[in-house]
């Protein structure tokens, strides 16, 4: 027997559920079975929310918006990087070729967030403003200013600029200390430079932690997208308060490849404290322990009569050190400070680059398998030292702590910021930006341990160091 031919209404219902699913299917066949009169007095669809819930209207947040989003900016920086051409230099080249570059401009964009009406700051990321030799800000009403370069901490990513304008809008700094996992947030920047850009989630950890590359790291961390062009831009509570600055997404497949939910921001409780430095003295004055430390293993935890292999050993304490006066001995184990867990040296290192010059801090250490606490004033901590005050053999060099972002990437040692020509270190082979890994005048971890090596100073030097990507050593005569 012949099946019956379908009809035209069964073809555009197959037709239907094919695109739509099985749900746009049934409903459709549920039409098409009811009776005529019926479906002529249904009233249509409608693709919409109500206006209200019970008598009260639908939560959003464009009230909030409208008032944090003046203060949010897209910053524009420009450097000129000179272009090394190799003929260049010859006049025949030179003749054929007049109008050759001689440099290029490489531009980028980021966000900053006004955080003071009255004097113009402007808060945004190192990484956006590091190298540029034009910065300029757009507002959100569309007036392009010139920023003025204040100050800027690479350690914590922190740079603040200054704009001169009337009619600013500023947004209040919250305690960011007062954040819960779980608490709303929205994020507020420039990404990808097609405009200003709002996107929201919720905080899904604080005080993170041991994020490869990032200096001193004390992160919220949220779902909220942060792309590239973000960095810089506001994450507010919704009272429209500044809780964190944009600054960083991970993706492993980099950056560029996108927001997979695991976004970080500098708390304003950090922010806020590198700002008022920057703008008193443009720096950032640290404090520290004076003391090297190393991890824990198995082997090492027995040997000091722990059962757990958490904490920092401390294996060197520097004379004249906050540590030497509040009574820290070598072999001592340092596992919490302020109440926060050290499970490492690093996390000692962090702890300690987030506290301001003369703070006290309480150490938890165990030794000889008891237990007790320690109070110190935290000292300065160098930035650089001349290498001729640590040995007569650097002479001209200037030895300066690795920038943290090497540190937290597994680099340990000391950073040579600049030789001067013609100097002893320069005739020995030292050049700036090589990294001294090792000496034979001792172990170290930081500048002030590199610098305690020369106490007694070593009939040879010999160093050990990275240069770009290479390694050598290095006689100084």
């Amino acid at each position: 027997m012949r099946p019956a031919r379908p009809t035209l209404t069964t073809l555009f219902a197959l037709t239907l559920a094919a695109a739509f699913g099985g749900f746009a299917a049934t409903a459709i066949r549920d039409a098409l079975q009811a009776p005529v009169q019926a479906a002529a007095a249904a009233p249509p669809a409608l693709a919409a929310l109500p206006a209200a819930v019970e008598g009260q209207p639908l939560p959003s947040l464009a009230p909030m918006l409208a008032r944090v989003t003046p203060a949010v900016v897209s910053v524009h920086t420009k450097q000129r990087v000179r272009i090394h051409n190799p003929f260049a230099n010859d006049p025949v080249f030179r003749r054929m070729f007049p109008d050759i570059p001689q440099e290029r401009i490489n531009e980028s964009l980021g966000s900053g967030v006004i955080v003071d009406a009255g004097n113009g700051y402007v808060l945004t990321n190192h990484h956006v403003i590091v190298n540029a030799d034009e910065v300029s800000v757009t507002l959100s009403d569309g007036r392009t200013l010139p920023a003025e370069f204040v100050g800027s901490d690479p350690d914590t990513d922190i740079a603040v600029m200054r704009i001169a304008a009337e009619d600013l809008d500023a947004l209040p700094l919250a305690d960011s200390d007062a954040l819960r996992v779980g608490d709303f947030v929205v994020a507020v920047g420039n990404p990808f430079g097609i405009g200003q850009t709002v996107t929201s989630g919720i905080v899904s950890a604080v005080g993170r932690t041991g994020l490869r590359g990032l200096g001193y790291q004390n992160f919220i961390q949220t779902d909220a997208s942060i792309n590239p062009g973000n960095s810089g831009g506001a994450l507010v509570n919704l009272d429209g308060e500044l809780i964190g600055i944009n600054t960083a997404s991970f993706n492993p497949q980099g950056s560029m490849a996108g927001n997979i939910g695991l976004s970080f921001a500098i708390p304003t409780s950090l922010a806020r404290d590198v700002m008022a430095q920057l703008i008193a003295t443009g720096e950032v004055r640290r404090g520290t322990l004076g003391v090297d430390a190393q991890d824990l293993d198995a082997r090492l935890a027995r040997a000091v009569g722990l059962d757990d292999a958490r904490g920092a050993l401390v294996t060197r304490v520097l004379v004249d050190s906050a540590a030497a006066a509040a009574g820290l001995r070598v072999g001592d184990v340092v596992v919490a400070a302020n109440g926060q867990r050290i499970d490492d040296r690093a996390a000692l290192r962090n702890f300690e680059g987030l506290q301001p010059l003369g703070s006290r801090v309480v150490l938890d250490v165990l030794r000889d398998g008891e237990s007790l606490q320690l109070a110190a004033m935290l000292r300065e901590q160098p930035r650089a030292l001349a290498g001729g005050a640590i040995d007569q053999r650097l002479g001209g060099a200037t030895i300066a702590e690795l920038p943290e972002r090497l540190r937290q990437s597994g680099v340990s040692g000391v950073w040579v910021e600049s030789v001067a020509a013609d100097s002893r270190a320069a005739r020995n082979g030292l050049r700036a930006n090589d990294v001294i890994v090792a000496a034979s005048s001792g172990t170290f971890a930081d500048l002030p341990g590199f610098r305690a090596g020369f106490t007694r100073a070593p009939a040879e030097l010999v160093l050990r160091i990275v240069r770009g990507n290479r390694r050598g050593v290095l006689s100084m005569q």
